[in-house]
């Protein structure tokens, strides 16, 4: 039994200030902590949340308001020690995707008048990189897409994260309120930019005015998010519930948490820095940092470990092969790449992630990592080795996990066990794989080759760089004609 800390939620909030969209885990347990921490020791009751939920799971957002809108969170430094958070900041929870039967949202009009309402002045996000809806190699919006064109045809019914911020700053322009501060909390390069090319580009097709009017005066500051929040398991219930806490909405993640934001908020904010938040001039550094040490090294552990059984993060950094590739990436391949501000030492910041990984609480499915590599891998791993390439250095790490990625795209890992691969993808590599048998060296070739063009993923430049297409092949190839450990130690 560990060592239990417990910390009950404030009293509610006199005004619902903030947004937020993406009512999933890690907003719960990161975002809302570090409010519900500064509700408490402040005593600043202005700063209640709404949180909305633009997909499909509407059982949380019924179960939350049943539940008076507490939930808890379980902070493992490890096994021996928890601090149990309740938390009671978020105050009203609304579902505007598509419900089970099809319908779209049941919520959504109440949202709008929320996000449209004067009382809001910051509306945060987490609705992963594919939520933004673009191409994560150019940055343009998805006009393409299916949701974006709907939410273009009919603006006023918004389907996605763009489209209810346009929605409900075109009815704040025409009200004379001003604009809300957009805070994107998700893990992206240039996140606040990145929104900023969503919203605008969307509001153009709907009316240029409206459009430079966001550009002139809507604030989008960065931010960098860390913590790891695995998805919740049975084990993790069963745990909570030995220790008397019987509550479908918990969250269990780790003990650390960092946020680091540009400090840009033109309507107020709740004073974060009490409670730890780094309010910055400029978020990039840390950002860049987080992309490319963390998520990238969890990224090459997810792909490696899954095409090897492994389930979970501890398992995989238990093994020594993998976690010395971890570290060689993480110093040889990430950190040279990275421009940081004095006093910030790499190598500690690399063995601080390996430590964090092998956080014997958590149980961090490899899985759940490897979920929308198409648009999470060009920032994690494809902008820093394009850096190097440039200058003639290679990536043998990355070409590794390229050429894992590749090979898990197939929906089987090296024993011959099938899974679902979940990305906005998924059909074209499942063409791709039909289209090349890779048990036959020339098809291998031209399998990779066929991923290196998809131009929305793997930037043009790189796709050309024949060392970097030359080391993925002879990756893939490894992976396929050798074992796995003998793919390892052909780095």
């Amino acid at each position: 039994m560990p060592n239990v800390e417990s910390i009950s939620a404030a009293p509610p909030s006199s005004q619902l200030a903030i947004a937020h969209l993406g009512l999933g885990a890690f907003h719960r347990a990161h975002q809302a902590v570090y409010l519900e921490r500064y509700r408490q020791r402040s005593g600043d009751v202005g700063w209640g949340v709404c949180s909305a939920n633009l997909r499909s799971s509407i059982g949380l957002v019924d179960d939350l308001a049943e539940a008076g809108y507490r939930y808890h969170v379980a902070e493992y430094a490890n096994s021996q020690h928890l601090t149990l958070r309740e938390i009671g900041v978020i105050e009203e929870t609304l579902f505007s995707g598509r419900d089970h039967a099809g319908d779209w949202g049941r919520d959504r009009e109440a949202l709008l008048a929320r996000l449209a309402s004067a009382d809001t002045r910051i509306v945060t996000l987490t609705v992963t990189e594919k939520g933004y809806f673009l191409n994560p190699a150019s940055g343009e919006l998805r006009s393409d897409d299916s949701m974006i064109i709907e939410d273009i045809a009919s603006p006023q019914q918004p389907r996605t994260a763009p489209g209810l911020l346009v929605e409900a700053l075109a009815r704040r322009r025409e009200a004379v309120i001003p604009p809300f501060t957009v805070l994107s909390c998700d893990n992206m390069p240039d996140n606040g930019t990145r929104t900023r090319q969503a919203v605008v580009q969307l509001a153009e097709y709907r009316d240029p005015t409206l459009a430079r009017w966001i550009a002139d005066e809507v604030a989008f500051p960065c931010s960098m998010v860390d913590r790891i929040v695995p998805a919740m398991t049975d084990t993790d219930f069963e745990r909570l519930a030995a220790l008397g806490i019987a509550d479908a909405n918990a969250v269990v993640c780790e003990a650390f948490s960092q946020w680091v934001v540009e400090d840009h908020f033109p309507q107020g904010r709740p004073s974060w820095e009490a409670e730890g938040v780094e309010m910055v001039a400029d978020v990039a550094p840390f950002e860049t940092m987080k992309l490319r040490m963390l998520n990238g090294s969890h990224s090459l552990l997810a792909y490696l470990g899954a095409l090897a059984g492994i389930e979970t993060v501890v398992d995989g950094i238990h093994q020594a092969e993998l976690r010395t590739l971890l570290r060689r990436y993480m110093l040889e391949e990430a950190a040279p790449t990275l421009d940081m501000p004095e006093g910030i030492d790499l190598v500690a910041y690399a063995d601080s992630l390996l430590a964090r990984f092998a956080n014997d609480s958590l149980r961090h499915r490899l899985q759940q990592i490897a979920m929308d590599g198409s648009q999470k891998l060009p920032q994690r791993w494809l902008s820093g080795t394009l850096e190097r390439a440039g200058t003639g250095q290679p990536s043998p790490c990355v070409a590794l996990g390229m050429a894992a990625w590749i090979r898990y795209t197939a929906g089987e890992d090296l024993q011959g066990n099938r899974y679902t691969v979940d990305d906005p993808l998924a059909k074209r590599f499942a063409q791709l794989h039909q289209r090349h048998d890779s048990s036959s060296r020339s098809d291998a070739e031209a399998l990779v080759a066929a991923f290196l063009a998809m131009d929305d993923v793997v930037p043009s430049e790189l796709a050309k760089n024949d060392e970097f297409a030359l080391a993925v092949t002879a990756a893939y190839q490894a992976l396929i004609q050798k074992s796995f450990s003998e793919a390892l130690a052909a780095l």
